[in-house]
C-alpha cells in the first residue's frame, strides 16, 4: 500500500537511490536534508566532500529531488545537532572516553528529530540510505538484522531503534549491494552516482578530532600524570581528551618497551601506559543499553560481540548485572577469548546470527580498575596517584 514517506537526504547516492526506489514502488515521497553544521564551521566542512552534512549535500539532494520529481525540504536542526551530538562528544573526550557520534545521530536525529518533522508533514514513515533489514519474529515482535551485503551493513549504529522506531522506519538498501545502489542511480539518471562515500565525523573539518577539540572546547587542554601500571609517574600529557585506550603514538615516553594507553582516569585526569598484553581483557561492563529481540536480558545469553564498527563480531556470553529493577540496566560481558582495546564510552553490539539482539555503551574492562571487583592497577595505587595528580 503506498505511503507518504519522508527520507533523510544526504546528498550521497545512498540516499537518493532509497528516495529514487520508493517513488518507483508509488509512494509519496518527501526529500528532507537537515542543515546540522554549526555556523563558524560551515565554510570548512563544504570544503569535505566526504562529509555527509556539507553544505554542497543540500544542492545535491535538491538536484535529486527534482529529477525524481518529488519535493524537497531543508530543515534546521543545528541546535539539537549541537545539544545531542557535537555537545556529547566533547564531554566523553572530556571525561577520557572515546564517543559514537554516529550512534547519537541516528537516534536523535535521523530518527527521533525526523519522526516528529514526519508528523507534522502527515508522512507515515522515515527512510535513510542505511544498509540493514527490519523483519518480524515468530514472537510479533520486529526485529534489525544485517544487510545482505554485510560488507555494508550497518546493523551496528542501529542497535538504538526502539519497536516505536522500528515500526515507522524503512531501509529499502537492506537488500542490495553498494554496485546495485550506484547501479540503480545510474539507471534513474541521478548525478550522484558515482559521489564518493562519506568518511570520518562530518562535524570535524580537519578530520583530525583533537584539533577540533582543541578549537571548541579550552578545558580540554589539562595537562596531568601519566602513570605505570604500578602507579608510577613515567609523564605528562596535555589532557585525557586527546587521548584513546590502545593509543601508542604520542605518548612523549622514552621507554625501552612501546608503551600503549592502557586506560584513562578522567577524574583523576590521568593515563595509564603499559605494555600491549595489558590491553587484553576478558570482560566489560555494558550500561545505556538499548534491547531490540528481546525486552531484556533476565538471565545468560550467548551471543557474538561487536565492540567496535569495523572490529569482527566474536564469542561472548552477556549476563544481567544485579539490579533493585526487573530488568538489569547493566550487563557484563564475558568474551571467549581476550579482547584488545575494549574501550569506555565505544558502543558494543550483541548478535544471535543476523539479528540484532541489543547493545549499548562499555562502560569499562573489569579488569582495568572499572569493574565492581578488581583493578589491575590496585585501588590503593589509584588513590596514592589521585593524591599525587600534580607530580
Amino acid at each position: 500500500m503506498a505511503s507518504t514517506v519522508l527520507v533523510g537526504m544526504s546528498g550521497g547516492v545512498d540516499s537518493s537511490v532509497t528516495a529514487a526506489l520508493l517513488a518507483r514502488a508509488g509512494h509519496r515521497v518527501i526529500g528532507i536534508t537537515l542543515n546540522v553544521w554549526p555556523e563558524s564551521d560551515g565554510l570548512a566542512v563544504i570544503e569535505r566532500e566526504d562529509a555527509c552534512c556539507a553544505l554542497g549535500a543540500v544542492e545535491d539532494a535538491r538536484r535529486v529531488c527534482a529529477t525524481l520529481g518529488v519535493p524537497h525540504y531543508v530543515v534546521n536542526f543545528r541546535d539539537i545537532f549541537r545539544r545531542q551530538v557535537i555537545d556529547n562528544f566533547i564531554e566523553e573526550y572530556r571525561r577520557g572516553r572515546t564517543p559514537n557520534p554516529c550512534v547519537r545521530c541516528n537516534q536523535f536525529i535521523k530518527f527521533d528529530a525526523l519522526l516528529a518533522k514526519a508528523d507534522a508533514l502527515g508522512a507515515n514513515y522515515v527512510a535513510t540510505g542505511h544498509y540493514a533489514r527490519i523483519t518480524r519474529t515468530s514472537s510479533g515482535r520486529l526485529a534489525l538484522r544485517k544487510a545482505l551485503d554485510e560488507k555494508k551493513d550497518q546493523s551496528y549504529v542501529l542497535y538504538v531503534m526502539t519497536q516505536e522506531r522500528l515500526k515507522r522506519a524503512m531501509f529499502p538498501l537492506g537488500d542490495l549491494s553498494k554496485d546495485d545502489a550506484r547501479r540503480i542511480a545510474h539507471e534513474q539518471g541521478l548525478h550522484v552516482a558515482d559521489k564518493p562515500e562519506s568518511q570520518d565525523i562530518c562535524f570535524v573539518p580537519t578530520r583530525n578530532y583533537r584539533d577540533y577539540l582543541r578549537q571548541e572546547d579550552s578545558g580540554a587542554v589539562r595537562p596531568g600524570p601519566i602513570v605505570d601500571l604500578e602507579g608510577r609517574g613515567v609523564g605528562r600529557h596535555e589532557g585525557v581528551a586527546f587521548y584513546t585506550v590502545g593509543q601508542r603514538r604520542g605518548l612523549g615516553i622514552a621507554s625501552s618497551q612501546p608503551l600503549f594507553v592502557i586506560d584513562i582516569w578522567g577524574d583523576a585526569n590521568t593515563l595509564v601506559v603499559g605494555e600491549e598484553s595489558a590491553l587484553y581483557q576478558r570482560e566489560a561492563y555494558v550500561e545505556q543499553l538499548s534491547w531490540m529481540a528481546i525486552e531484556g536480558l533476565d538471565a545468560p545469553r550467548r551471543v557474538t560481540a561487536k565492540a567496535r564498527y569495523r572490529a569482527d563480531e566474536v564469542a561472548a556470553t552477556i549476563e544481567p548485572v544485579p539490579s533493585p529493577q526487573r530488568v538489569s540496566d547493566e550487563v557484563r560481558v564475558v568474551f571467549d577469548a581476550p579482547q584488545r582495546a575494549v574501550t569506555p564510552g565505544q558502543t558494543i553490539v550483541f548478535y544471535d546470527g543476523d539479528v540484532v539482539v541489543g547493545g549499548g555503551t562499555i562502560r569499562g574492562a573489569a579488569n582495568r580498575g572499572q569493574g565492581p571487583d578488581v583493578g589491575q592497577v590496585s585501588e590503593a595505587k589509584r588513590e596514592r596517584v589521585e593524591a599525587s595528580v600534580s607530580l
